[in-house]
């Protein structure tokens, strides 16, 4: 179950994340947050 949250972000990092969107990386911007906080997780599980 996901649950709709309210974030507030640097322009530059905001630019970034659209940028990637556009370039069909994420789908949207939740999908872009949720994926780069998954790899954070995963990362920190392999460390």
């Amino acid at each position: 179950m996901k649950e709709r949250i309210t974030v507030t972000i640097d322009k530059e990092l905001l630019r970034w994340l659209d940028k990637n969107i556009d370039k069909k990386i994420f789908a949207n911007r939740s999908h872009g947050f949720e994926y780069l906080i998954k790899r954070k997780i995963e990362k920190e599980k392999n460390a």
